[in-house]
């Protein structure tokens, strides 16, 4: 139960794959996962959840840590575990990409057969990678969402791992700065600076092209068919079961729909 952190110190944090690790003494842990539409928040005053919005507050000598959650559902997790061994049972496995040599992400990369999305981000291949940062790499990279990575060339290896460990260490830094000294409040998967992800219909950056997207459950991925796939239109599940054979295929197709 959180309760047995009551009192106790806290000793160190660490991240095991998305999810957030706090230490405390008598080596029990903390373990946070936010899922898509999980915060943190910091305040100097106490609070107490809510039930509904926010869902946890710790209070420390310094402050406040409240834990929320937008929208109904509820899908971040907090789990108390004891020792080494229970917080390593949480690790998904994936590499960490930023520490990952081009052999090892290769090897990994192409260990089973799936899109090129899909593997980026399989947290059991690759951490710390999401929905929003897996568009902009691939973008950088000038590869297809829907590449099988059986397909994939070592040229494409290649310049998808560059594109990975610019795209992160880029954000990395840009986050750092955006937060200061302060607490990282200003928290979304949503940013102006973004190439193509959240930039449905508005033009890419490097061509000019509209993005366009492919919607998937509460999800979506954000692509340049100029950039990406060769000018070739991604099939919208949506869209396409409702089109069915009036689906455009191309640019030229698309443009020539709305011109109707």
């Amino acid at each position: 139960m959180p309760s047995e952190g009551v009192g106790r110190t806290v000793r160190q944090l660490r991240r095991i794959g998305k999810r957030i690790a706090i230490s405390f003494d008598e080596d029990l842990w903390l373990v946070l996962h936010l899922m898509i539409a999980g915060r943190l928040h910091w305040s100097l005053k106490a609070k107490k959840p809510d039930g509904r919005r926010t869902l946890a507050a710790f209070t420390f000598d310094s402050g406040c840590l409240t834990l929320t959650e937008a929208g109904t559902q509820k899908w971040e997790s907090l789990r108390v575990v004891r020792g080494e061994q229970e917080l390593v049972d949480l690790d998904p496995g994936g590499i960490d990409v930023l520490s990952a040599l081009l052999e090892e992400f290769a090897r990994v990369l192409t260990s089973s057969n799936h899109t090129l999305k899909r593997s980026l981000t399989d947290p059991h291949l690759f951490i710390g990678i999401g929905n929003a940062y897996s568009d902009e790499i691939l973008h950088r990279a000038k590869l297809s969402p829907i590449l099988l990575t059986s397909k994939i060339t070592p040229d494409g290896i290649g310049r998808l791992y560059e594109a990975v460990q610019a795209s992160l260490l880029e954000w990395i830094a840009r986050l750092r700065v955006d937060a200061g000294a302060g607490f990282p409040e200003k928290v979304t998967a949503f940013r102006k600076e973004m190439a193509v992800h959240g930039r449905y219909g508005q033009p890419c950056p490097a061509c000019g092209t509209k993005v366009q997207r492919i919607r998937y459950a509460s999800n979506e991925t954000n692509y340049c068919p100029q950039c990406q796939t060769g000018g070739r239109l991604l099939a919208d599940r949506a869209l396409s079961r409702l089109l069915r054979q009036d689906w455009p295929r191309s640019l030229e197709e698309l443009e020539e729909s709305r011109r109707r």
